[in-house]
């Protein structure tokens, strides 16, 4: 490749052409004389008729001039001209593009794939073959296949079929591999980088300026990916911890916490300041909406580090502790301490059994002394079968009354007192959990002791029923299944009465494990977990794919997410544990300092154009020009004189000369006429991905429904730009006003308010109905006031019940979208300037949500709190909108006309 400035040549050897040009100036000199017309009479055949000499004729200079640059032409459109190129490659030999396909790619996929594709192009320009390498270990934890050199086409189609996977980069797996395909040299390495360094980033890097020059190209600073990772389970609030792998700016960000059915529950704006990798953000959040949760995400990064899975452990279950209500000593009372153990991971009810059984919750705590009736012995039987866990505490009540039912083992009469005045033995001490227990793992502090209890009648199954024993073997904790439930029963007391164990923080662990088996889940899972939804590598949960393996029975906590065991939810439908891929990523930071003479680059799309397409056109309209000026100086065109023939050649020079600005005005056009030639549904893009593909699927959904209900025939939706693109052609606007949107130019503004004043309608929707501020015509107002300062908007009013858009199609009363509730604000018809059609219509509960639909039609989000019903009243709403903007005030007109017809006399 040859470069001159801004401008090189693909194929530089072509320009040796224009060396010919003077050989071809003097044969273009030389054109056969246009022939002589005689008249051939009939009677004197040969008479008079001497023939001429013959002398060929000077071509006119201009012409020339003309087929001079015609060549020209043709020869610099064969060299492939690209202006603003990248950086030609210099070397020869293959190139190679290794390219970063982990969790981390995800961010800039879009960027890299594009920037992919241009290199790949690049290549074939060059003729060059081509390794493709990407960095991440496959699915299932199978071999990579080993490199070969491709042809463009074929690296072309194999980086169509890449995607980024949920787990990190192994560059030492791929970096090995390049070695074996034992490359001596390449023309140049490009690395398609992440941004992140896994540890082996340094490593990676050396070893491929062994195989020749290396560009890197990637994000940095804040434009790096985050992590989410595992914080408080027990906290109070619902918490998640921020990573970011560079910390030298400030940052904010927004978490939004979302139910299974993708529902935003709530979401949380945090900033991170400069200096600070990780932060714990709390979300608040009352216990029945935090049980709800099923994930976190950070707004607009769609990526699997981006997205925190919870499971049970994560949810707060309330547990209920029957009181003694008349206790005389209510802060030395097992209650009391069984409310301080319990309250760090759980919410806590205090009230009698039926109370606490009606109120939903999941562990039923009874400190001894508890008074049971029949009745609520009969409710905690039946609470028990349908899958409740109940915890009995020992003590003197208990010890009296052995023989009672609820009770997982069988007692003995009286207590055993341990250390007292008449007995031979000292407090005893809690011996190691067993592997099996719920408790297994649990640290027992030296000073815990037991200095009585309740002992269990020996029978068979003892031994599978108890969870925690004395340093003597006696029994300290047993349990049995009751139906689908646990019957849990503590041998001491919920106070310190027998023994100081509920003073000590291994109650908490012990009390936490509990309440993790009445969720399903504990310490070691005696049952394999098969996985059931896993994350791809943008965020995304998905049916676990055939790759992903079976978690083995036990081995829960220690597994790390990986290509074997993709991140996500695995066990059954109905418990599921969560794997995160947090864990398995040990090491979070920017890349470190490349080695010398390595090239940083980023995405940026470049600027590079190829002139190859217009000097091709210009060149075919040249030789369509010498054809006609050429049959024109021969005389095959009799009524073209030579003035008129010199004349059309110069008409036709400056067409071409022109034919490049014309064809950019005419691409520019293209959308005016797409959106002139049919009707079109048009939302506004705000650059926030998420957020228009959200509108564009909406408005794809809603068209269907037009098309399928109405009269109108609705194309595929149009995005738009206010800077830049006419609105004319557009009845109807859907702006979705996304936080921090930046206001309008005064060219924008101008357009805007241009497309209002002539008939123009604009949906704003502040999409804010999901948060807990309700929407307000102030808050409306402020919003746009923000987003397109300087439009004439007057004071807007809530929809009045007689507006047309309420009839325009279907009659109704409410406007419900994604969400519903707030007010519809429109401009006063009064105040309109359109025949008293409102031109301003804002809203927040986010409608092109409800709308939108797949390629398949399936809706792709779920609607609160009315399901489908409301999602049929938000198409029907649109449909109003759109026979709104279509017909105006005519349905208001229709009421006038019985009055007609009765001044008309009929």
């Amino acid at each position: 490749m040859l470069s001159l400035g801004s401008i090189a040549f693909a194929a530089p050897w072509l320009l040796a052409g224009l060396a010919a040009l003077p050989v071809l100036w003097w044969l273009l000199r030389v054109t056969p004389p246009a022939p002589k017309r005689i008249r051939f009479p009939a009677l004197r055949l040969m008479l008079g008729m001497a023939p001429p000499e013959e002398t060929p004729a000077k071509t006119p200079l201009w012409l020339i001039l003309l087929r001079m640059v015609l060549i020209t032409v043709v020869i610099l459109a064969l060299a492939q001209p690209l202006l603003n190129p990248r950086t030609p490659i210099a070397a020869t030999g293959p190139v190679v593009f290794a390219v970063d396909d982990g969790w981390g790619a995800a961010r800039h996929w879009d960027d890299m794939r594009a920037a992919l594709d241009r290199l790949i192009d690049q290549a074939a320009r060059e003729d060059r073959e081509i390794v493709l390498v990407g960095t991440a270990d496959p699915p299932g934890g199978r071999a990579a296949s080993e490199l070969s050199l491709l042809r463009p086409a074929d690296a072309r189609a194999a980086a169509a079929n890449l995607q980024p996977l949920p787990w990190p980069d192994d560059r030492t797996q791929a970096l090995a591999r390049l070695q074996r395909l034992g490359l001596s040299h390449a023309a140049e390495i490009v690395w398609l980088s992440d941004g992140l360094d896994g540890g082996d980033a340094a490593a990676f890097a050396a070893g491929l300026v062994r195989l020749g020059p290396v560009t890197v190209m990637g994000a940095d600073g804040n434009a790096l990916p985050r992590l989410l990772a595992p914080a408080d389970a027990d906290d109070q609030d619902l918490t998640a911890t921020v990573e970011r792998a560079d910390p030298s700016l400030p940052e904010t960000l927004t978490l939004r916490a979302l139910g299974e059915d993708g529902r935003l529950l709530a979401r949380r704006v945090v900033t991170v300041p400069a200096g600070q990798g990780s932060i714990v953000a709390h979300i608040p959040m009352p216990t029945e909406l935090r049980n709800r949760v099923a994930s976190i995400a950070i707004e607009n990064e769609a990526s699997a580090g981006a997205a925190l899975l919870l499971d049970e452990r994560w949810k707060r279950r309330p547990v209920g502790i029957v009181a003694h209500r008349d206790a005389a000593q209510p802060l030395l009372s097992g209650a009391y301490y069984l409310d301080k153990a319990l309250s760090p991971f759980s919410e806590v009810r205090t009230g009698d059994v039926a109370t606490l059984i009606k109120g939903g919750i999941a562990v039923l705590a009874l400190p001894d002394g508890a008074a049971l009736s029949d009745g609520d012995r009969q409710a905690i039987s039946g609470w028990l079968d349908k899958g409740g866990t109940v915890v009995r505490f020992a003590g003197p009540h208990l010890a009296a009354k052995p023989d009672d039912a609820l009770l997982p083992v069988r007692l003995r009469s009286g207590d055993r007192t341990l250390g007292g005045a008449l007995s031979w033995e000292k407090p005893a001490k809690l011996a190691p959990f067993a592997a099996d227990s719920p408790f297994a793992g649990l640290t027992i502090p030296d000073d815990v002791t037991v200095s009585r209890q309740v002992l269990a009648e020996p029978t068979v199954d003892l031994a599978q029923k108890t969870w925690a024993r004395l340093a003597d073997g006696t029994p300290l904790v047993t349990a049995a299944k009751h139906g689908k439930g646990w019957l849990v029963l503590v041998h001491t007391t919920a106070d310190p009465e027998w023994s100081n164990l509920a003073m000590s923080g291994l109650m908490v662990e012990m009390l936490r494990r509990v309440v993790a088996v009445s969720q399903g889940i504990s310490g070691t899972s005696d049952k394999p977990l098969p996985p059931v939804e896993t994350l791809d590598g943008f965020g995304r949960l998905h049916a676990a794919p055939a790759t992903a393996a079976t978690i083995s029975a036990g081995a829960a906590a220690k597994t790390v997410a990986g290509p074997r065991y993709p991140p996500g939810f695995y066990g059954t439908a109905d418990v599921r544990v969560a794997l995160n891929l947090a864990p398995a990523v040990t090491h979070f930071a920017p890349l470190p300092a490349l080695p010398a003479g390595v090239r940083r680059e980023n995405f940026t799309r470049s600027t590079e154009v190829d002139f190859r397409p217009p000097l091709l056109a210009i060149a075919l309209l040249l030789m369509l020009a010498d054809f006609i000026i050429g049959l024109a100086l021969r005389g095959l065109l009799p009524r073209i004189k030579w003035r008129a023939g010199a004349a059309a050649g110069a008409i036709a020079f400056g067409a071409v000369l022109m034919s490049a600005p014309i064809a950019h005005a005419a691409g520019n056009d293209a959308a005016a006429i797409a959106g002139a030639s049919q009707f079109h549904l048009a939302y506004v893009r705000t650059g926030v991905p998420d957020v228009d593909a959200e509108s564009k699927a909406g408005l794809v959904g809603l068209a269907h429904v037009l098309n399928e209900r109405t009269a109108v025939e609705a194309a595929a939706p149009m995005s738009v730009d206010p800077e830049t693109d006419d609105l004319v052609f557009f009845p109807l606007l859907y702006w979705p006003v996304v936080d921090g949107e930046r206001a309008l130019s005064p060219q924008a503004v101008a357009r805007v308010q241009h497309y209002l004043n002539t008939g123009g309608i604009i949906l704003f929707d502040t999409r804010d109905q999901e948060q807990p501020n309700d929407f307000s015509a102030a808050a409306a107002q402020a919003r746009l006031k923000r987003l397109a300062a300087g439009l004439t908007i007057p004071p807007l009013v809530p929809l009045p019940p007689d507006h047309v858009l309420t009839r325009s199609f279907y009659l109704l009363e409410n406007f419900p979208g994604r969400w519903n509730g707030g007010e519809l604000w429109v401009e006063p018809t009064a105040d309109a300037v359109n025949d008293g059609v409102s031109s301003v219509i804002v809203g927040g509960n986010e409608w092109a949500g409800a709308w939108a639909t797949d390629a398949n039609g399936v809706p792709l989000y779920a609607v609160v709190p009315g399901g489908e019903p409301q999602r049929e009243i938000a198409y029907r709403f649109g449909v109003n909108l759109v026979m709104y903007a279509l017909t105006g005030n005519y349905k208001s007109d229709q009421v006038h006309v019985p009055a007609i017809l009765e001044r008309l006399g009929q």
